[in-house]
């Protein structure tokens, strides 16, 4: 049991905490998975040069 009874205006903090949260994750996501696809894509002239030196 809590000692002191939470206003209401913790309530509105924590929704916007959890909204804050979530808008920060889902941008770390975008950064990573834009990250992760730029550094796997090959650049068309670099496939050609690796299949002439085969």
């Amino acid at each position: 049991m809590a000692i002191t009874k939470l206003h209401e205006i913790h309530d509105r903090r924590r929704s916007r905490n959890v909204g804050l949260g979530l808008a920060l994750g889902i941008f770390v996501l975008l950064m990573l998975g834009l990250t992760v696809v730029k550094v796997t894509v090959l650049d068309p002239s670099r496939m050609a040069q690796e299949e002439v030196a085969r």
